[in-house]
């Protein structure tokens, strides 16, 4: 729709123009796309935009779900309903990019950081990556698709040798006590294990730095002693690190660090010598942030006072079947 179609429409919804105005200025910052697949199953892709034509981001998903139940990402508790086909995973980029080019730039990076573990789905993963890069295909540049994972050992094993593009690593904790509980993988593929298998794949790659993601969460691990254990735990893995915003969610017992907090973690990592940015949360408000993505037909409520309904911070209502502005 044009903006002045969109103004109709959200006015003949029953909302004031005044509420199209700031869902289109949100839409302008970042998209949500809904996918319903051959089986009814629906996924979540979305659009980032940065605010300069051209270095745009699309986040793909690469499962139905999850089923690695970190506690604080809402995907996980959907559960694992499948793994996405390679058709399915490039058809988000093929989308992304015929829909919204022309709105917001060219799209010229692809995170797989929306729903599912990546690596758990190596195989149509790896494929759907070698078709994004090939010239043949879309032609990103395999420094431009990332591929995130919670820490599947044998799986960055098979990843760092198969492909050239990019690999996140979901690290999230300092100590094994707190990521055994904020990410149930850790039990299997432990913080000694993963590091040293990145310590001893990277060493066979030339110029290749893995992305650390690190989510800040107050009072669990946003202390100073957190920010020098990584400095620790890094030392010998060519690395940079994401420090990044926790985006809340309905159940959630977890809240985002206080921006005084990022600021200091952040310059105690850069004090130890760490290569790090600060990642601000981007989608929070259409629940399209890291963490967030999940059902919204079935597991988002909006903030009218429908009977039987309760409150949340989504601006996704089951009863209207729309946006709703909070």
């Amino acid at each position: 729709m044009s903006y002045g179609e969109f103004v109709n429409w959200v006015t003949s919804q029953g909302y004031r123009p005044a509420q199209a105005l700031m869902l289109w200025e949100q839409f302008k910052e970042g998209l949500q796309i809904l996918f319903t697949l051959d089986d009814g199953l629906v996924i979540e892709t979305v659009i980032i935009s940065n605010g300069d034509r051209g270095r745009n981001t699309v986040c793909v998903s690469s499962q139905v779900g999850c089923a690695m139940n970190c506690q604080f990402c809402f995907t996980g508790r959907m559960g694992l309903r499948r793994n996405l086909t390679t058709a399915e995973i490039v058809e988000q980029a093929v989308f992304a990019r015929r829909l919204f080019t022309s709105e917001v730039g060219s799209i010229r990076n692809v995170v797989f950081m929306g729903m599912g573990e990546p690596l758990q789905n190596i195989e149509n993963v790896i494929k759907a990556a070698d078709i994004m890069v090939d010239e043949q295909g879309l032609h990103f540049s395999p420094n431009k698709i990332t591929i995130s994972t919670n820490g599947l050992v044998p799986q960055i094993k098979q990843f760092l040798r198969e492909s050239k593009c990019a690999l996140a690593v979901s690290l999230n904790a300092t100590t094994d006590e707190v990521r055994n509980w904020i990410m149930p993988i850790n039990r299997k593929y432990n913080l000694k294990l993963l590091l040293d298998t990145l310590r001893e794949e990277l060493s066979l790659k030339h110029k290749y730095k893995v992305l650390f993601e690190y989510v800040l969460l107050a009072g669990v691990n946003d202390s100073i002693d957190d920010a020098r254990r990584i400095i620790d735990l890094v030392k010998g893995i060519p690395c940079k690190i994401n420090q990044i915003t926790f985006n809340p969610h309905s159940g959630s017992h977890f809240q985002p660090a206080t921006n005084e907090k990022m600021i200091e973690f952040r310059n105690t990592l850069a004090e130890g010598g760490c290569v790090v940015f600060m990642r601000p949360s981007r989608g929070d408000d259409q629940m399209a942030a890291c963490g967030q993505l999940g059902n919204p037909g079935e597991l988002h409520l909006c903030s009218k006072s429908h009977q039987g309904f309760k409150h949340c911070q989504s601006p996704w209502c089951n009863r209207c079947n729309l946006y709703v502005m909070l």
